[in-house]
């Protein structure tokens, strides 16, 4: 009897355990859109979500061992190049939040690793609902819906909404989208998801981030790619099909819509170049200054610290590979590109098992994909979103990697006689 109870206890501990990790989640992703302020919200509620993988027993896979051993290294040497300028706060807190948010891609790496379908269903409605969140901000703040809000939620006539800069607010948008996008393709036609698709959407766009909208298209059609090549069901591929190109149709109405807008045509004139001229405008322009740091880079193998490539060159790079070098050496620079390169490797080979969350797997692979490619052109390594994606393309493709799907069970008599007919 003193069994029983102590596994009755035990199980509902772990029960509780489990839904407090659901919530700390949900909470943490709802309140992720929150960023203008730093610490964010965002970081207490992922500390308290890993207090409850604790009580919930998660374990470490030792599949995440190239993770955390190339996350280490990137970490201790910038320990190192922040040395010399430790006393400046700023540097020193900013290589906190970094080291901080490389260890919460840990956190959502082991926590997608187990309990994958519940965890990945709370995740795409947190971010669903949250994305939507911060996309009504971004319109209210575009279109001056409420006086005295447009200076908070807009930057350079471009939405921003709770977030720092619109070239965040932008990519931030794209998962929650990508998973609209699969609800359409495989469940058909529901209105809350059109609307839901179209105000994000719409914010998307309003933020007039180049690199938001190249990677919001190259993610969307690398997900549909995908989904085409793993589906085994040729119905389903013609379907994808069709509805992918009426999907087009109605996005190209929707824009034809807003471009009737006189400011927002005007925005659009100026932000639709490829190439601006405050990329070009040698020497201090973006790759101008790329270029000088590239060339340069070879004069500071341990690194400047965190935020001191603007002090040595007048702005900062706006590539986050070439920042990395500056602000953790050449070894925990080269550490995190590998950790890139790693992790795009490893989510490949998860996205091609036909596990039940394949779909989630190629929607998350993809946007993390993108926001890699975005890390070219600009600073990515202070983005939540961006930590999160690659945590939760670790645990998803390693759940992937180790699912193996429940086989029928065999009738009792069958298998005395397949024993029996053994030689």
């Amino acid at each position: 009897m003193a069994t029983n109870a102590h596994a009755t206890a035990r199980s509902s501990l772990t029960v509780s355990a489990e839904a407090l990790v659901n919530g700390a989640l949900y909470g943490a992703i709802l309140i992720s859109f929150l960023v203008i302020i730093e610490p964010a919200p965002y970081e207490g509620l992922v500390a308290l979500l890993a207090l409850a993988l604790v009580l919930a027993g998660a374990r470490v896979d030792r599949l995440l061992a190239p993770m955390i051993l190339l996350i280490a290294i990137w970490a201790v040497f910038g320990a190192f190049a922040l040395m010399p300028v430790i006393e400046n706060t700023q540097s020193l807190t900013y290589y906190l939040v970094s080291v901080y948010l490389a260890i919460s891609a840990l956190i959502f790496a082991c926590l997608f690793a187990e309990h994958t379908e519940r965890r990945l269903l709370t995740l795409q409605r947190s971010y669903i609902v949250a994305g939507l969140i911060a996309a009504i901000l971004g319109i209210i703040g575009y279109f001056d819906v409420i006086p005295g809000l447009r200076g908070l939620l807009v930057e350079n006539d471009r939405a921003k909404a709770t977030f720092k800069d619109p070239n965040v607010f932008g990519p931030y948008l794209i998962l929650p989208l990508l998973f609209l996008v699969q609800e359409f393709l495989y469940r058909g036609l529901r209105l809350r998801h059109i609307v839901t698709g179209l105000v994000i959407l719409m914010a998307l766009f309003l933020s007039f981030s180049r690199g938001a909208w190249g990677h919001a298209v190259g993610s969307a059609l690398f997900m549909v790619v995908m989904m085409f090549f793993t589906s085994p069901s040729p119905r389903f591929r013609r379907r994808l099909v069709m509805l992918t190109l009426a999907a087009a149709g109605g996005i190209a109405a929707m824009l034809m819509l807003l471009l009737s807008f006189g400011s927002v045509k005007d925005m659009f004139a100026q932000r639709a170049n490829l190439i601006n001229y405050y990329d070009t405008d040698a020497p201090s322009g973006r790759f101008g200054r790329q270029l000088e740091g590239f060339l340069h880079m070879f004069d500071y193998p341990n690194g400047v610290g965190p935020k001191y490539f603007a002090v040595v060159f007048g702005q900062d790079p706006h590539n986050v590979y070439l920042a990395t070098l500056y602000a953790h050496g050449w070894i925990g620079g080269f550490a995190y590109s590998v950790l890139v390169v790693t992790t795009l490797v490893v989510g490949f080979k998860g996205l091609l098992v036909r596990a039940p969350w394949q779909p989630a797997l190629i929607a998350v692979y993809a946007t993390y994909l993108g926001v890699a490619l975005e890390g070219f052109i600009i600073d990515t390594d202070h983005w939540r979103h961006y930590f999160l994606l690659m945590g939760a393309v670790w645990g998803l493709a390693i759940a992937s990697l180790r699912y193996r799907p429940a086989l029928p069970k065999v009738p009792r008599r069958l298998e005395d006689r397949a024993r029996i007919a053994q030689p």
